[in-house]
């Protein structure tokens, strides 16, 4: 079948076709936000931009949670396709379709009722509060639309079609921007206007990559199945929970981290903002990597493969050298023009230097997050999960504990020092668990069924 190459072609063009597309794909994606925080800052003003960076961190977490739940449902999806047991894995997507859709619903509630104090207990600065939630509120009721979309990219992905989500996420990236500046150019709407410009172009998206996934699974024929199983969800849990909380790690920490760079102020706050904009993009291509190993991990695994995972491992730390050599180069030698690009001619000094200042000493550490990324993905792939999470849990613990511990007394600059640190500890304890082999047998095809 077509769609076999992970099990079949060499692990680099394997890894590389099927990484580019998610790679591309989540840039685009990234570029929804990235307009917003564009279009306000230099449309609106630096407190617009300084209001949507605050709900950033906490709008993150929440995209954050839709991806890695969709990865672990791919997981199992991928383990029943390498094994062409179709009807399992028929019944796996339904499965996974119909529980995200409730726990968006959940959450969009939790996030409209709580949205402005949660924000007040992350210190946003009082004059961009009001703005910022308006913004959160709008985000809110698009929120279903974002999980079921990052959902059915994770079925597309796991199937090995990684290039059809990349078609919807080139449309809905083009349209939200195009809307973003009618709606605050034309229209005057403001932070509400970006909002309202992502909610209706995720929400055209989901509808059609629906229509396309349906069909794509028409072509598989298999026996009877069910539209939801306890018994998948459960096993989906199992990955789904530490698959979120990797992919939230950075997430919670920004939030949490965020409340101390509020107390900066609004002017750091905007700069700030707009360099966390750049690392969000920067971050892509490792996470890209991470994920295709995951579900290149999970596929040869089904096929009882297991030597071609380890081929697949020392190929994706190449493919982050080669892309951390390239970020790196980039924003040493382009910070301020990229800056700018967000707090336009009339960006304060503070924000200008803030922004500036995170870039140059972040740009030398982004192979250590994608070291991370990939020996994760490998594990996540293979369904070992404890040590994993271990990992992740004190990658978020060293960021938060240095950030409140150290930059009120010795300034802002404490908070970009704790991340790679952060990012260093998760490698070495994810690396040592992948070094024991245990991760070859832990999650067997047995398990699966």
């Amino acid at each position: 079948m077509e769609n076999d190459y992970l099990v079949q072609k060499k692990p680099f063009s394997a890894l590389f076709v099927f990484a580019l597309p998610i790679i591309i794909g989540n840039l685009f994606q990234q570029a929804y936000t990235m307009a917003d925080s564009a279009v306000v800052g230099r449309f609106v003003s630096e407190k617009a931009l300084a209001a949507v960076g605050a709900s950033y961190s906490l709008t993150n977490i929440f995209i954050c949670i839709a991806i890695g739940g969709g990865i672990g449902a791919s997981v199992i999806v991928s383990r029943y396709y390498g094994a062409k047991q179709y009807d399992k894995m028929k019944t796996a997507v339904f499965t996974s379709f119909i529980s995200f859709l409730l726990i968006s619903l959940l959450l969009a509630a939790f996030g409209l009722l709580f949205s402005k104090k949660i924000m007040i207990l992350l210190n946003t600065p009082a004059d961009v509060l009001d703005m910022a939630i308006v913004y959160l509120n709008i985000y809110f009721l698009g929120l279903p639309f974002l999980f079921m979309y990052n959902v059915l990219s994770a079925m597309f992905n796991a199937l090995g079609k990684s290039r059809i989500p990349l078609y919807f996420l080139i449309f809905s990236s083009v349209f939200n921007i195009a809307l973003d500046v009618i709606f605050v150019t034309q229209f005057d709407m403001g932070v509400a206007g970006v909002a309202w410009a992502t909610l209706i172009a995720q929400g055209i998206s989901v509808v059609l990559s629906c229509i396309v996934l349906i069909r794509e699974l028409r072509k598989l024929e298999c026996g009877h199945k069910k539209l939801f199983d306890k018994t998948e969800l459960l096993t989906m849990t199992k990955i789904a929970l530490p698959s979120i909380l990797q992919q939230s790690t950075v997430s919670i920490g920004m939030m949490l981290v965020q409340s101390v760079v509020n107390s900066f102020g609004s002017e750091a706050l905007a700069g700030f903002s707009g360099a966390m904009r750049v690392e969000s993009i920067c971050i892509v291509p490792m996470m890209g990597i991470g994920n295709a190993v995951s579900s290149y991990t999970a596929q040869n695994i089904g096929a009882r493969k297991e030597d071609r995972v380890v081929e697949g491992y020392h190929v994706s730390n190449k493919m982050v050298i080669a892309c951390a050599v390239a970020i790196c180069l980039i924003l040493e030698l382009f910070n301020r023009q990229i800056i700018s690009l967000f707090l336009g001619a009339d960006g304060t000094e503070v924000a200008m230097s803030t922004g500036e200042n995170y870039l140059t000493f972040m740009g030398w550490f982004f192979c250590l997050i994608g070291f991370k990324m990939t020996v994760d993905g490998l594990l996540r792939g293979a369904g070992d999960m404890k040590m994993f999470t271990i990992a992740n849990l004190v990658n978020l613990f060293i960021r938060v504990a240095v950030s409140v511990s150290f930059a009120p007394r010795f300034g802002i600059q404490v908070i970009w020092y704790a991340v790679p640190i952060g990012w260093l500890v998760n490698w070495i304890i994810s690396f040592l668990q992948y070094r024991t082999g245990k991760w070859r047998t832990i999650f067997t095809l047995k398990e699966v069924g």
